[in-house]
């Protein structure tokens, strides 16, 4: 995604909208090599790829999207695939986590399987570029062993004091305590853990997060949070068209880059779930320069995806 957005300082609060953000849509991350990326998030984690298509500002690299059977919102953790990408820098004013939901009773089975630890109910390990993913015991019923949906975020802030507010009392999200909060309700709800950022800003690389999305229900709600975002006085986009979803960005006052992304259309618009990620799927305007970005972009070996807990993990 090529939009950065800048941000001003937050000084006047206003009421937010009637509608409040539905939980968190998806994370975007990026990293240097899609192969070993498909490999571990589809072959070690058991998630499935439902969307294979190229970044909308750059079409020469991809965009992978992984998630539930059908890429349904929340479940989502999407990477943009930057051949040889140098190594991020973790550092203040970025998330620095991401959280999947396991069943009750599965940690130990995970934990076993990544040959890493838990502590407290929570597995933590890093991914091929060096990204930390935690896998949460949750409360919900389902497969044995299957990853649920995303649980939540760390974001690492050098700014709480403004940051925090503009959670709390602007983007409606409910304080669980002093270093966690709640956005969404019951199922969807997600959690955004922040913590007082330290060391110099993080630089955007392999192994680092790129943005957090949150959930809005259709294109009348997202208008009125553009609305309400524009009040604040954060410089946030335009809508922005990404096929599976329409989205605004915008940065909160420590410099994380949030989004708010629509649940439709959906990762079936252009796919049957059933063939979800088998085939590129192009934007219209890159569709005829299909066989030339096709040349350019390295063939994937995908897992085959299948609904039971033995084929898929």
């Amino acid at each position: 995604m090529g939009w950065y957005a800048t941000f001003c300082i937050f000084e006047h609060p206003t009421c937010i909208p009637m509608k409040k953000l539905n939980g968190i849509h998806h994370v975007t991350a990026i990293c240097s090599e899609a192969q070993q990326n498909v490999d571990f998030y589809a072959g070690v984690l058991g998630l499935r790829l439902v969307k294979k298509t190229v970044n909308f500002d750059d079409p020469n690299s991809y965009h992978l999207y992984y998630g539930d059977r059908i890429g349904s919102p929340g479940t989502l953790l999407t990477f943009f695939a930057w051949p040889g990408a140098a190594k991020g820098r973790i550092g203040a004013s970025e998330p620095i986590a991401v959280s999947f939901q396991v069943p009750n009773g599965s940690i130990d089975w995970w934990a076993e399987r990544l040959r890493t630890h838990q502590h407290n109910g929570r597995l933590g390990v890093l991914d091929p570029d060096g990204m930390c993913v935690e896998l949460v015991e949750g409360n919900d019923g389902g497969d044995e062993r299957l990853i649920e949906r995303i649980w939540g975020v760390t974001l690492n802030l050098h700014d709480l004091e403004r940051s925090g507010p503009l959670f709390a009392d602007e983007l409606g999200f409910s304080r669980v305590d002093g270093g966690r909060y709640q956005v969404g309700q019951g199922r969807d709800a997600g959690y955004v853990d922040v913590q007082a950022g330290s060391g110099g800003r993080g630089m955007m690389g392999a192994g680092t997060i790129h943005h957090v999305a949150f959930r809005t229900e259709d294109d009348a709600t997202q208008e009125e949070w553009l609305r309400h975002v524009a009040r604040l006085g954060l410089h946030v986009s335009p809508v922005m068209d990404r096929k599976y979803f329409h989205s605004i960005y915008f940065r909160e006052p420590s410099g994380v880059l949030f989004e708010i992304a629509t649940d439709p259309p959906g990762m079936t618009v252009d796919e049957p779930a059933e063939h979800l990620g088998e085939e590129l799927m192009l934007p219209a305007q890159y569709e005829a320069a299909r066989k030339q970005v096709e040349t350019i972009l390295p063939a994937l070996r995908v897992p085959v995806y299948n609904e039971t807990v033995e084929a898929r993990v």
